[in-house]
């Protein structure tokens, strides 16, 4: 298990550049974790689905392979719809937020 440092919760918290954006098939970028959860809140199902399904979880690739949060990108491939994993991506920020007040 990784241990979260105030400097890793920054840089987990953090924009990712340009050419590392999630590209979510509605159209936006993602740049960031507080981007995904306020995305996954508000896109459609048809969107979610997109991204996600037996075969593949985009969000999850990108958490574990762009921000580097293998926990996060396990939760998100355990989530079952896009409100799961908007919640997992909530949870994880408040944890990393609670890290940089240390």
């Amino acid at each position: 298990m990784v241990k979260i440092t105030k400097a890793l919760a920054e840089k987990r918290l953090g924009s990712v550049e340009q050419d590392k954006q999630f590209w979510c098939c509605d159209g936006y970028y993602l740049k960031n974790l507080p981007e995904l959860e306020a995305a996954l809140e508000h896109m459609t199902d048809e969107t979610f689905l997109y991204h996600v399904d037996q075969n593949k979880n985009d969000f999850s690739k990108w958490v574990n392979d762009v921000i580097g949060d293998e926990k996060l990108s396990r939760d998100l491939r355990k989530s079952l719809n896009r409100e799961q994993a908007a919640k997992s991506v909530a949870q994880r920020i408040a944890m990393l937020t609670s890290r940089l007040k240390n």
